[in-house]
């Protein structure tokens, strides 16, 4: 790229040059990432998807979408904290690529992904996962298995607590469930499942047997985020799973089982601030955005959004007063 000397610094438009997570660096030789604080890495599989597929083009249109949010080295404003968060010189963000997907294999793409997790924690970097289906929890969750134990909290319409369905036990329904069977997974907290079918009688009481902390999206509006996480201690160890359809279809058509009534930009994005600003955030994904139903890309900036608001409160180190 060349560079005009007689115009500012920071000139490059969001339609230019080479796409990667906000337009930060690119390294996919994860063997390099000794010294990022967090690293992008996408799993783009859909193949354990029940319903609607398209969520393995998920990582590629969120890291297409956040070219509309990609800052230079100073980091971005953010006049309502009056605070800047994500500058160059506090935060090394790196875009690692995607974790290898094998056509029509869905478990040694899942195995993948356990893989290319273990890569960038040997690297001493936070993993922050694009989907993909939800599948890949179970499979990122997995990738800590050598790490310190930590707590799910898990953010959703539905419970996901699935144990099987027609003999396959890894759907995308299935994360939570799987994931509460691994020795270094101490506990489950659901936030926002809402509406009808979002988890059936047998499911739910398996869900409730295991110790899942839930809290329905009606009490979460009712009691806040702060309340809603009550019941861990600060400094808790936790790895954060969002998926997409948890926010109203108003703002995130692009998923595959969307669900009325969800949260609202403001709500998630109070409750990651909530997370950060008490909890030792070790590992996040963020699934199902699926953007052959996402027309007009509404969906992937959102997830692009959240992104960087959420690792934005978690590096800055700030509490910010949420609601």
């Amino acid at each position: 790229m060349t560079h005009n000397r007689d115009l500012p610094d920071r000139m490059n438009l969001p339609f230019v040059g080479l796409v990667s997570f906000a337009g930060q660096p690119a390294q996919e030789d994860w063997s390099q990432l000794r010294g990022a604080d967090v690293a992008i890495l996408g799993v783009p599989i859909d193949t354990a998807s029940s319903y609607r597929v398209g969520t393995r083009f998920g990582p590629r249109a969120i890291r297409e979408a956040s070219m509309f949010h990609s800052f230079g080295p100073e980091g971005v404003f953010d006049f309502e904290d009056e605070a800047t968060y994500l500058s160059a010189n506090e935060v090394r963000i790196v875009d690692a690529g995607d974790s290898d997907v094998i056509y029509a294999d869905t478990k040694r793409s899942l195995t993948n992904a356990t893989e290319a997790v273990r890569a960038l924690l040997d690297q001493g970097t936070l993993p922050y996962i694009l989907g993909g289906d939800h599948a890949i929890t179970m499979a990122t969750v997995a990738g800590f298995s050598d790490e310190p134990p930590l707590h799910i909290i898990h953010i959703d319409a539905h419970f996901d607590f699935i144990d099987e369905r027609n003999g396959i036990s890894w759907g995308h329904g299935s994360p939570m469930r799987r994931s509460s069977e691994m020795s270094h997974v101490t506990g489950i907290t659901t936030l926002a499942p809402h509406n009808m079918a979002s988890v059936s009688r047998k499911d739910y009481e398996a869900a409730k047997a295991y110790g899942t902390h839930v809290v329905p999206l009606r009490r979460l509006r009712q009691q806040g985020g702060a309340a809603s996480l009550a019941h861990l201690p600060d400094g808790q160890r936790v790895y954060v799973s969002i998926d997409i359809d948890a926010f109203d279809p108003s703002i995130a058509p692009g998923t595959a089982t969307i669900s009325h009534g969800g949260l609202s930009y403001y709500e998630g994005k109070d409750i990651l601030r909530e997370i950060a600003s008490r909890f030792d955030v070790v590992g996040v994904d963020f699934v199902e955005v699926s953007p052959p139903y996402d027309p007009s890309g509404i969906t992937s900036l959102l997830a692009a959004r959240l992104t960087l608001d959420f690792l934005g409160a978690i590096f800055h180190g700030k509490r910010i007063e949420t609601w």
